[in-house]
């Protein structure tokens, strides 16, 4: 018998990614453009057939041209029930990644310790469950690009850079001092932040993903552990928390 297979489907400005599960398996992710997504019809006819759960950055009208393109695949809205429960002031706000980040930690931490998440992409983001089951909430700070792009907007004579992996601590000129600024500040931010909530939280366990995370030295010690995949993987979760 043929197995059957939903699709986790991340709808961002520049690019769609997509998971597909079987048997609560990732066993496949693809990362796409828009334009494959409405003219490559094999990938347009894979997706139509398919089952499964969107989350989007986009318009509410664009989300609704999505939902009618592609009617088999629910989209990730307030009306969901969530695996966990929210300790947040502002729900109304929370950011859909942020909630899927925070359940993919949650379902994939052992004994349900407690969880931190952190996503480096285009904003650093910090969210925590604890091991009762309840999100408590986070922090938000500027990531990479949007660091290198401030220096770059507001300052005279600072010229727009791209991110690297090479980077020493002290620069030996301007470009040099701005990624060290950039990338070794990030580098004591993060450090901070998960050393502070591992003296608010004991028997912490702490997922890294986020396209951006491959620039830091996080995996360091026995409790972190890399995820690129899981906001995906939590959205899954809440696709199968509320079709069960």
């Amino acid at each position: 018998m043929e197995k059957k297979q939903i699709l986790a489907v991340d709808l961002g400005n520049s690019y769609v990614k997509i998971g597909c599960f079987i048997n609560n398996e990732l066993t496949e992710v693809k990362r796409v453009s828009w334009t494959d997504v409405l003219e490559n019809d094999p990938l347009k006819k894979e997706i139509e057939k398919q089952e499964g759960i969107f989350s989007s950055v986009l318009s509410e009208g664009q989300n609704e041209a999505f939902k009618k393109r592609f009617p088999l695949l629910k989209q990730f809205d307030s009306g969901m029930i969530l695996p966990v429960s929210l300790n947040y002031a502002t729900p109304e706000t929370l950011g859909k990644d942020r909630l899927c980040n925070a359940v993919g930690g949650w379902n994939q931490a052992e004994k349900k310790t407690n969880v931190l998440v952190v996503d480096v992409g285009t904003c650093i983001k910090l969210d925590v469950v604890t091991h009762d089951g309840i999100y408590q909430g986070g922090s938000i700070s500027p990531g990479i690009r949007l660091r290198y792009q401030s220096l770059n907007d507001y300052t005279a004579n600072l010229p727009l850079i791209s991110e690297t992996t090479q980077v020493e601590l002290i620069g030996k000129s301007t470009k040099e001092s701005m990624h060290s600024g950039v990338i070794n500040g990030m580098q004591a931010e993060i450090n901070g932040l998960i050393a502070r909530y591992e003296q608010k939280y004991e028997s912490l366990t702490i997922f890294v993903t986020g396209g951006d995370a491959k620039y830091f030295d996080l995996e360091t010690k026995n409790n972190i552990f890399a995820n690129k995949n899981l906001t995906l993987e939590g959205l899954y979760q809440i696709y199968v928390f509320n079709v069960q």
